[in-house]
């Protein structure tokens, strides 16, 4: 497949943006991409020129072609792949292909990753250690480790001659845009994209990601452009986007509650209003998110800076709502600490939702606030009174924890 010219964007002195614009995709393993994305990868061209990073393979004409808008594949000496993860690796077999890079770089995992993927590349892959360094002639690059942020292998790259910090899945979000900076963006759609990206990606290593924050101080990286393998490279709110990863990864409290359910008939989704009301007067920040038109990765985002989980479903043939367990498993996955929570439904035979939710939650570390509401079919003022004063109770438990933080 042949594409018209595209032209690479310049990031820095000797830096280039040659990655790939992927508005169509909608959904990342389970992660619902409704703005798309990009697959990053940049060209620095110092005496030894280097590709660090490729793009999904189905983009691999587009890569190539805005590396020859800066000069031809040919010079490419050094390929680096801080990650092995199919959306930045892809084409690697392709771009070793056709460029004979003289090495291929990765971490020691990598290098195992890699063969794993594609087995025997036409080059040699060499391991590089944590601290590790090469030389790029009038430059070099250093390594670091982040294993497990969040793949084994992962590793970022340093080009201290020019402060720029190649961080792999490190910072990034997913959104396409023909804009390369984040100062050329909506500030407010940034910080929701990278919390989404957080929330449904970076959530379950948050322990990994405080000690990667600890790391990277004790370093004391001189950087002024941060590159993601993913949206925008940051260079007007570098420090703002480092301190939101550390934030989202103590998962503090905060005043704010997730009412998640569905409905069969409208009952389970009377009393999702009656707890929400009660948090409402306990004033408690509330988003209530019923399943039929919420996606679980939004669930994921809204969970990620809440400090409530309030569940509601319906049972069916003696378990929780179809729609409700696939959700929770995906919550579950993700690990979120820190939260309070109970859980309601309505039933019509044997009730067996609420029990089974209230496990469930148990299991995510949820602390549970009082036993869960259920109700026979329909809701009665008695029933919707429960559920209002669930929701207050909730209500109490935030403000508590949230005073004591």
């Amino acid at each position: 497949m042949h594409t018209e010219p595209m032209s690479a964007v310049k990031m820095c002195d000797g830096v280039y943006w040659v990655g790939a614009i992927d508005w169509g995709i909608r959904n990342f393993h389970g992660y619902s991409t409704h703005r798309g994305t990009t697959y990053n990868a940049f060209l620095v061209m110092a005496d030894r020129v280097t590709l660090v990073d490729t793009v999904k393979e189905p983009f691999f004409d587009e890569m190539m072609s805005r590396i020859r808008s800066v000069t031809d594949p040919a010079s490419i000496d050094t390929l680096v792949s801080n990650h092995s993860e199919m959306d930045h690796s892809g084409c690697i077999p392709r771009t070793v292909g056709a460029v004979s890079p003289d090495r291929i770089v990765a971490s020691k995992n990598g290098k195992k990753a890699l063969f794993e993927h594609f087995g025997e590349l036409p080059g040699e892959v060499e391991p590089v250690s944590d601290g590790g360094e090469i030389s790029l002639g009038d430059m070099n690059l250093r390594f670091y480790e982040t294993k497990m942020l969040h793949w084994p292998d992962s590793m970022v790259s340093f080009l201290p001659q020019r402060k720029v910090l190649f961080s792999q899945d490190g910072f990034g979000m997913h959104l396409a845009s023909t804009e390369r900076f984040d100062d050329q963006l909506p500030l407010d759609v940034l910080w929701l994209e990278a919390a989404r990206y957080y929330a449904n990606i970076l959530l379950p290593f948050s322990p990994l990601v405080l000690r990667l924050a600890g790391k990277l101080s004790e370093l004391d990286l001189d950087v002024e452009l941060l590159c993601p393998d993913h949206g925008p490279a940051w260079r007007e709110n570098i420090g703002g986007i480092i301190g939101r990863w550390a934030s989202w990864a103590r998962q503090t409290p905060s005043l704010k509650a997730v009412v998640v359910y569905d409905s069969m008939w409208g009952s389970t989704e009377r009393m999702a209003r009656a707890v929400e009301d009660g948090l409402v007067e306990s004033r408690i920040a509330v988003r209530s998110m019923p399943l039929g038109s919420s996606n679980r990765s939004d669930i994921a985002t809204e969970v990620l800076d809440a400090g409530a989980l309030v569940v509601g479903s319906p049972t069916m043939n003696n378990q929780p709502f179809p729609t409700l367990a696939d959700c929770l498993t995906y919550l579950k996955g993700l690990k979120p600490r820190n939260l309070t929570g109970a859980a309601f439904g309505s039933y019509g035979w044997s009730g067996e939702a609420v029990k089974i939710i209230e496990e469930q939650l148990g299991q995510m570390g949820v602390e549970l606030v009082s036993e869960g509401v259920r109700t026979l079919y329909v809701p009665d003022r008695q029933a919707l009174l429960q559920c209002k004063s669930l929701g207050r109770s909730i209500g109490d438990r935030l403000h508590e924890l949230c005073e004591a933080q």
